[in-house]
């Protein structure tokens, strides 16, 4: 008899993590790898940040704190919520964790029962659908078109919810296609779900700062006030302020609901790193100049690839607004041969032919639920850039009927 859970034959690895981890099997055997598969800026923590992290080890800082989070880092959101997004928050309101993927999943264990159904636009994030089968819910992906961005339309919305949906993931700016929700994007999508008031909704909105070409950010809370009594607002340090391996996310919400975040908190993981939460009071409270300079290099980044794209027969792209990915359409692509006879009939055959032999690792578009796409991730340098684009021009070209 299998001591594994049922539960957890219905979920897969995640295929970002996987790919990387097989670009770095490659890079150990001497092989020139170039990975554009992992979500997560390439620069450094701010200086000033990871010597409050050192500081707080230093002056003893390291021993438990209360399970969601210390009182001076919720203060610290509190303040950030209501500077930059126009949301109130008291300290009931608000948890702490261990990163946003955390929030995402103790949200779902408070709130999901067998059968809840979680709806979230198509293309995803690759973790929604597998941590609503952990708690017991049923993923309702939603697809989306690249004429609009890949962004959900209200229609959409409103032809997908049924009895039994219990939560909207709103992710934007998205991983993995950049889209952004406008303002009026989100009063639409606001419109229908006043009419459906069964329907909670998480707002994802942990790539906030990185939106290009004056694209502004908003957030459904802040939009339709109205719905805050059934909103919860996600964010956290890790890709603003490049602070992924420090592990902090927080979110704001309706009392209740984070009541009862904080008691599967408490009786899973407790409080996030002590180190990490001091280490994120600076990034919210100290200097923000790191963040504009960041979301200039990404921009630059994605017009340089943008432009490598485009003189690549057999692919298009939408220009992604926001994050730092492209998902890419390779249609004009699947079902044509390597050089070496191997037929290519799914993104993810190609991307695995693409690894093997241009050593390039991109995330195929299949594991966020919307093909035949690639998922491009645009955090890496120039040159490293120059270089994934150089080769997939040449891998394309190598391709026969």
């Amino acid at each position: 008899m299998s001591v594994l859970s049922h539960r957890l034959a219905k979920i897969a690895p995640s295929a970002t993590i996987e790919m990387s981890a097989r670009a770095a099997t490659l890079k150990a055997t001497g092989a020139d790898v170039v990975t554009l598969s992992a979500g997560e800026p390439d620069f450094d923590t701010p200086a000033h940040i990871a010597q409050a992290g050192i500081s707080a080890i230093e002056q003893g800082h390291t021993r438990y704190t209360q399970p969601d989070g210390l009182p001076a880092l919720k203060e610290a959101v509190s303040a950030k919520f209501a500077r930059e997004n126009g949301l109130s928050y008291g300290h009931e309101n608000l948890i702490i964790c261990a990163g946003g993927k955390h929030v995402l999943f103790n949200a779902f264990m408070a709130s999901v029962n067998t059968g809840d159904e979680v709806l979230f636009a198509a293309p995803y994030w690759v973790s929604y659908p597998d941590m609503v089968r952990l708690c017991g819910g049923t993923p309702i992906a939603i697809p989306t078109r690249a004429a609009e961005g890949y962004r959900l339309m209200a229609a959409d919305l409103e032809a997908a919810i049924t009895a039994r949906s219990k939560w909207l993931v709103l992710n934007s700016p998205s991983n993995p296609s950049g889209a952004v929700l406008t303002h009026a994007d989100l009063e639409a999508l606001a419109d229908v779900l006043r009419r459906h008031p069964q329907v909670w909704v998480l707002c994802d909105d942990i790539y906030e700062h990185l939106t290009y070409e004056g694209t502004e950010f908003a957030t459904l809370a802040q939009v339709a006030p109205d719905l805050a009594d059934r909103v919860l607002t996600m964010n956290g340090v890790s890709k603003s302020y490049a602070m992924t391996g420090w592990r902090i996310g927080y979110a704001g919400g309706p009392s209740a609901l984070i009541a009862a975040m904080r008691k599967v908190q408490m009786q899973s993981t407790s409080n996030p790193c002590t180190i990490s939460q001091y280490a994120a009071i600076a990034a919210l409270d100290g200097p923000q100049d790191a963040m504009g300079q960041n979301k200039a290099l990404f921009e630059a980044r994605r017009n340089r690839v943008m432009r490598h794209l485009a003189q690549i027969d057999g692919i298009s792209c939408p220009k992604a607004q926001g994050a730092f990915y492209l998902y890419p359409d390779i249609s004009g692509l699947i079902g044509k041969c390597t050089p070496s006879g191997k037929r290519l009939n799914t993104d993810q055959e190609f991307a695995m032919a693409f690894l093997e032999e241009q050593h390039v690792a991109l995330v195929f578009g299949s594991a966020f639920g919307l093909s035949p796409n690639l998922r491009i991730s645009y955090a890496a340098s120039e040159s490293q850039l120059d270089t994934a684009c150089t080769r997939l021009a040449q891998f394309c070209a190598s391709l026969t009927e």
